[in-house]
């Protein structure tokens, strides 16, 4: 029996794994290989590795593990979890059955694209969504925003930062009327209209095209799709949520426990609202620190 399973191997798990084979712990850490930032060209804002590609931190975190003989890396899905504190099981994808006292739930959300020509292909490159992961490499230049609720008005305030060329795209949303005077008196122009495709051209630069007929071209556009549970594992265990403007969390506690004694969770799949990698990892490596405490005797 392992002490802790992880599921998911991007940042949050790999940094939960570390703590707990330097505290010389028997870990499985299970991965399908595709981190939610793959699409990112390079990682931003992680000390040490700013500016590096992410699947390349990834593949050297997963070498510097190989040195913790209490750490095993396997590339596989889990399909199911039962059981519960000191007895739980997990059977794989590929149909091996795995047991451990404690689990890390670190498998992260995916985003949920709109169905607009052009939007998919350009996430991660000419549409972003975190101005602390991409901001600094276009500051100072026109940025786009695509209205996606109540939230929007904060970012606005929150970009200022790094731009003073903002435009707001309705998107077919029906802005408050406060908002709009608001906007208005930052210098903000409202473009109204549906959006039906995104162009894009060399570098991050975006042609949103609507269905009013106009296209207005950005630096930058910055969006925030809902996003959820990249696997519904969370669901089967019956464990309880929050709603967040971005999409579905797990509620976890201090300790980043979540309602079910022994299992833990970190990453985006803990708090959607903020993805980061720097986030990602401090939370990971606090998880797999309590779970280590946790079993202690």
């Amino acid at each position: 029996m392992d002490d802790v399973i992880i599921i998911g191997g991007s940042f949050a798990g790999l940094a939960g794994a570390l703590q707990l084979g330097r505290a010389r712990r028997k870990v499985t850490v299970l991965d399908t290989g595709l981190p939610r930032n793959r699409f990112a060209g390079h990682s931003h804002g992680l000390l040490g590795h700013d500016h590096k590609p992410p699947l390349d931190i990834l593949a050297k975190a997963r070498q510097q593990l190989a040195r913790y003989p209490t750490i095993r890396l396997v590339n596989a899905r889990a399909d199911s979890v039962s059981g519960a504190i000191d007895d739980f099981s997990v059977l794989t994808g590929e149909g091996e059955s795995l047991a451990a006292r404690r689990l890390i739930l670190s498998y992260g959300i995916a985003d949920q694209m709109p169905d607009v020509p052009g939007f998919a292909e350009g996430w991660g490159t000419s549409i972003v969504s975190c101005p602390y992961c991409d901001g600094f490499e276009v500051a100072g230049r026109h940025w786009g925003l695509v209205w996606s609720g109540p939230q929007s008005p904060n970012h606005v305030r929150l970009f200022h930062d790094w731009t003073d060329t903002l435009t707001l795209f309705a998107d077919g949303h029906d802005i408050p009327p406060d908002v709009r005077a608001d906007l208005a008196r930052r210098n903000i122009p409202v473009v109204d209209g549906r959006i039906i495709g995104i162009a894009h051209r060399e570098g991050h630069i975006a042609t949103v095209n609507l269905d009013t007929g106009r296209n207005v071209a950005v630096d930058i556009l910055f969006a925030h799709p809902r996003n959820k549970p990249s696997a519904s594992l969370h669901e089967s265990l019956g464990l309880a949520t929050v709603d967040t403007p971005g999409g579905i969390a797990l509620k976890v506690d201090e300790r980043r426990e979540t309602s079910m004694p022994g299992i833990y969770a970190a990453g985006d799949l803990a708090t959607p609202g903020m993805p980061s990698v720097t986030t990602a990892s401090w939370q990971g490596t606090m998880a797999g620190i309590f779970a280590q405490q946790s079993m202690l005797v």
